[in-house]
């Protein structure tokens, strides 16, 4: 369907008008279009086949049936201290399509202008944020990590200032669902507890529709988001995503990964790595995530008390560290091609680590390069300091191999299938974001079609797959990233 011809819903505004607040997007001024995610515009049956229609969408200026604009309104534990009002300081929501598996997807234009929860901020987003957003949430989903997505990115000659003069963007992102944890928080620390129990009805049908005809189905609604909250969580642990702002209004209640700002893979391999330089004290760092998961569940819980006995949620809660740890014991398991898994594993996973921490290796580099090991370790003592430690592991790891039924070939295929060769490091972001700020755009397609691709080789990228040079390597970033 031709974007002009598109008919947009806004099942949110049905919930009381605490929940939002209607706003006009600001269009940037000489817009044009950077990129466009084809695969996902396949998915929402739009024809993106005129760009001057789509930079114009993009940007705000299209008016489609069905259109009418809001910006969400919630709250949310920033670094653990409650603020009782946030919102969508610089997105609107223009409407939400049905995508071909018949699942309803909000569009929302990040960058829009100023809205009622801007608070001193301008509402707006620069080209550099706007391109570490679009590209790495299409990386996650390339890596099979639950994610929102951008259908459309689009950049202007708008004068945004941040610590300098930079050029304003428009990322036109997609999700299920924008419902946070501090959605929850804001109607129930205001005690707005009749608002509170239609949000959560309005979240159930949205993200749970299966949990409708249960009897106590806001205990299931809650169990459910503390089960895809300690998956989500194995899988940034699994391949070494740092979040770095894991505030409360920050966590999907569908369990996906939402609001990518000083985000980063690792480099070495590093569980006390900090990305955000904001974050003086570590509460986000890469191996704190987990626990700040549950954290989090309890400020939901905490929220939800209203509508269901304290002592079922924390009950509930109770399961969050044994989940975790299942879906991380599989998915490293799968990592390191083993057919089967046990408790017993852990031992070698924590020495494997421990290792790898010691060494300074390359956390992606060197689950790439295990995929391939054979009996020959030359490839991987290249990529630590020190031989002995490496040696050690790999002793051990001979030895849990034997346990196999599978042959080495097939136990290769697996781990390709699973480790991939690539993943968007910052150094390389700042490689296209520098590119982009001088007109070009070249990297921008070539990091999208490597985040589309992750396993594949992509040969003539091989120098993104190798470690990440000295330089460039756990650089710390702000929120404006």
């Amino acid at each position: 369907m031709k974007l002009q011809d598109l008919k947009l819903t806004n099942p949110y505004l049905i919930l009381p008008k605490l929940c939002y607040n209607r706003v006009d997007p600001a269009p940037l001024n000489n817009p044009f279009l950077i990129h466009t995610n084809e695969d996902l515009a396949k998915s929402l049956g739009i024809d993106i086949s005129d760009e001057e229609a789509l930079t114009k969408f993009v940007n705000g200026e299209l008016k489609l049936e069905g259109l009418d604009n809001f910006a969400m309104c919630y709250a949310g534990h920033q670094f653990g201290h409650f603020v009782p009002r946030l919102g969508d300081g610089r997105a609107i929501n223009i409407g939400t399509l049905e995508d071909i598996n018949k699942t309803n997807q909000h569009l929302q234009l990040k960058g829009a202008g100023q809205t009622l929860y801007s608070r001193s901020g301008d509402g707006r987003a620069v080209l550099r944020s706007s391109i570490r957003e679009y590209l790495m949430s299409e990386a996650m989903h390339g890596l099979g990590i639950p994610t929102t997505r951008a259908l459309g990115l689009i950049g202007s000659e708008h004068r945004v200032f941040r610590q300098t003069w930079e050029k304003g963007a428009i990322v036109l992102r997609v999700s299920p669902s924008w419902v946070r944890f501090g959605t929850f928080e804001y109607f129930s620390h205001s005690e707005n507890y009749d608002d509170l129990k239609e949000l959560a009805n309005y979240a159930i049908n949205e993200c749970y529709p299966h949990l409708n005809e249960e009897p106590h189905k806001y205990l299931h609604f809650f169990t459910e988001v503390m089960e895809r909250t300690a998956k989500l969580m194995a899988e940034w642990q699994a391949v070494g995503f740092n979040h770095g702002v894991m505030n409360t209004d920050n966590m999907s209640v569908l369990g996906l990964t939402i609001d990518y700002g000083p985000y980063a893979f690792l480099d070495d391999y590093d569980t006390h790595y900090i990305c955000n330089h904001t974050d003086m004290d570590g509460r986000y760092s890469f191996g704190n995530q987990p626990r700040i998961g549950q954290w989090n569940l309890h400020a939901l819980a905490l929220a939800l008390e209203p509508l269901v006995p304290k002592e079922q949620l924390d009950k509930a809660i109770e399961h969050y560290g044994r989940l975790y740890s299942q879906h991380f014991l599989r998915l490293v398991g799968k990592k390191l091609g083993f057919d089967t898994v046990s408790d017993k594993d852990f031992e070698f996973m924590t020495d494997m680590f421990t290792m790898l921490q010691s060494l300074q290796v390359d956390y992606t580099l060197f689950f790439r390069t295990l995929s391939s090991y054979d009996g020959e370790r030359e490839g991987l003592l290249r990529l630590g300091r020190m031989h002995k430690p490496m040696n050690e592991v790999l002793d051990s790891y001979d030895k849990r191999l034997e346990e196999n039924n599978t042959s080495v070939e097939e136990r290769h295929a697996k781990m390709l299938a699973v480790n991939p060769k690539f993943v968007l490091k910052n150094y390389m972001l700042q490689e296209a974001i520098e590119k982009a700020e001088e007109g070009s755009f070249e990297l921008v397609e070539a990091l999208f079609d490597i985040a589309q691709n992750p396993y594949a080789e992509h040969e003539e990228h091989a120098r993104w797959a190798l470690a990440t040079p000295d330089e460039f390597k756990n650089k710390k970033l702000s929120c404006s990233s």
